[in-house]
């Protein structure tokens, strides 16, 4: 039996806890949390990060500050409550899982506009549950889709972390690729580094070396290197937003792989359940793209890498158009060109 990875959000008793990403893989420590805004805390600073992950945390976000809204009356109640949608759902702009999330929660109050605080309370807490429980079943089933995307004995190239960190449990990207494994432990897995917050290096690597599935760390910039003398068959990436027309925000750097693995003839698949699709934006120009502190690229592990007064630009996410996508892997099933018409049937569903 391989050595699980830790989940990395789940309730403990009325408490969200969460395995802190920023230290991993040195330590495996377990932060709790008992306030809304301590979780939208711990999602800008990454503490939990992965675009279905903090959808998941929204929600469970959202619950906690439920429960902490004291009053009687149901208008007040939706008041306050529509306060605190608004600033979780401003904790991380790119990603569409998050607003996705709250608006689902949301929902729960705009259905019961009679109900009574304390069963709002339990129902959005219900909803919650389900939206983790629902993201674990679309994991497994977009690895049970993808992996027949991957060859036999292939070599698997992957960008930043898409795994069991990134979601509420199993992965997508990384999903995929455990599904694939465990129907041929011949396949090799690369994964990128990915700087400046080294999610490849760190995260990818530990997941996959805590499931005994063999992986090898490049740089970022060693891909076009490695593809030129052919030793990647196909690449899975992850998504934070999937535009109507198939343009992909993803972690920076996914648009450059694209582009290379378009140059060298090798398949590129988005993996994302379908929450991660924002089909309000018509193409890639519509997503925001988050802007993060300098001093992660200008500091390592606390440590200066820089000197002193040079500017940084840290671009958390980039485009990738779609016309580089070979396929998009959802949870019912793989979405491929024209991505305008496979999307809104995906949707439909």
């Amino acid at each position: 039996m391989p050595e699980q990875y830790l989940p990395p959000i789940y309730w403990d008793g009325d408490e969200v806890a969460m395995i802190d990403q920023r230290v991993l893989p040195r330590r495996e420590k377990i932060l709790k949390f008992t306030t809304p805004q301590q979780i939208i805390k711990a999602i800008k600073n990454m503490t939990i990060r992965g675009a279905p992950a903090v959808g998941v945390a929204g929600a469970m976000a959202l619950a906690v500050g439920a429960r902490r809204i004291e009053t009687n009356d149901s208008k007040t109640f939706s008041r306050k409550f529509e306060q605190l949608c608004q600033l979780v759902k401003k904790a991380r702009p790119t990603g569409n899982n998050l607003s996705w999330a709250v608006e689902r929660i949301y929902s729960v109050v705009v259905e019961n506009p009679r109900t009574e605080v304390a069963e709002l309370q339990r129902l959005i807490r219900q909803k919650a549950d389900e939206i983790l429980a629902e993201d674990v079943a679309a994991n497994k089933s977009i690895g049970a889709w993808g992996k027949n995307v991957i060859p036999t004995g292939a070599r698997v190239l992957t960008y930043c972390n898409a795994g069991a960190l990134a979601t509420a449990d199993y992965g997508t990207a990384l999903g995929v690729i455990r599904a694939a494994y465990a129907a041929d432990s011949s396949i090799q897995v690369l994964a990128c580094e990915t700087r400046p917050f080294l999610q490849g290096s760190r995260l990818t690597a530990y997941e996959l070396m805590r499931s005994n599935i063999p992986v090898t760390v490049l740089t970022d910039n060693a891909v076009g290197s490695i593809m030129q003398q052919q030793k990647v068959d196909v690449v899975v990436v992850g998504a934070d937003r999937i535009a109507a027309n198939g343009d992909t925000a993803n972690k920076i750097g996914t648009y450059t792989v694209a582009v290379l693995a378009n140059t060298h003839n090798i398949p590129f698949y988005v993996a994302a359940p379908r929450s991660t699709i924002d089909a309000s934006i018509a193409d890639g120009s519509g997503i925001p793209i988050e802007q993060r502190n300098p001093s992660e690229v200008t500091h390592l592990g606390g440590r200066a890498i820089v000197p002193p007064g040079v500017p940084a630009l840290n671009p958390a996410f980039d485009l990738t158009p779609s016309k580089y996508v070979t396929g998009i892997i959802t949870e019912v099933g793989i979405l491929r060109k024209p991505y305008k018409r496979s999307i809104r049937k995906a949707l439909e569903i």
